[in-house]
């Protein structure tokens, strides 16, 4: 139930669908494609109503920074009845593409979450491994991580992400849209 569209497909369409970002806020205030509307993926359960109201009026677009969060998306709205078009390769294509990204007034740069993930992991490993020289049994964190990173792959979900996504520095800025009035744009 998930058409891929490439840059040059979407573009002429922008103002035909309705756009959806699942990224996280941080991520979405620092540059998305116009006219797109944030839904942080830790919350589309919540928006599912909205979503699927929507998407009885216009064909509903999901995108993120390079597909993977899109397709998860596009696979729980798909399970919800809601069809839906995806971009190949997210934002990144788009402004791979050099076409312009809108940011938010005051956003601050924010790591991307698979740059976060890299790192967290990265220093968890780390961490394990130099810990595992005073005390051995420390090298099952590092064990540990990997196996967390081999089971995101082979599921394409990550526990890591999610819980990065409520870090402080990933939610919404104060002043700044919310989820709320996402939800109200969806329903007008």
């Amino acid at each position: 139930m998930t058409t891929p569209l490439t840059v040059e497909q979407l573009k002429p369409r922008l103002g035909q669908l309705t756009l959806i970002d699942v990224r996280s806020p941080a991520e979405y205030a620092a540059g998305h494609i116009p006219g797109a509307l944030n839904i942080p993926l830790d919350q589309l359960d919540r928006a599912l109503p909205a979503l699927h109201g929507a998407a009885e009026r216009r064909e509903l677009a999901v995108v993120c920074a390079a597909g993977p969060r899109a397709d998860q998306a596009c696979r729980r709205l798909a399970d919800a009845g809601i069809p839906t078009l995806t971009l190949s390769g997210g934002t990144n294509a788009w402004s791979g593409a050099g076409q312009a990204l809108n940011t938010a007034p005051g956003a601050r740069t924010t790591w991307t979450m698979d740059r976060q993930i890299r790192f967290v992991a990265g220093m968890l490993v780390l961490a394990g491994l130099l810990v595992a020289l005073a005390l051995p049994g420390a090298r099952w964190v590092s064990a540990a991580v990997g196996a967390g990173l081999a089971f995101s792959a082979l599921t394409n979900t990550c526990a890591m992400g999610t819980l990065l996504a409520k870090l402080p520095h990933n939610r919404p800025r104060p002043g700044g849209p919310s989820l709320d009035d996402t939800l109200a744009t969806l329903g007008r």
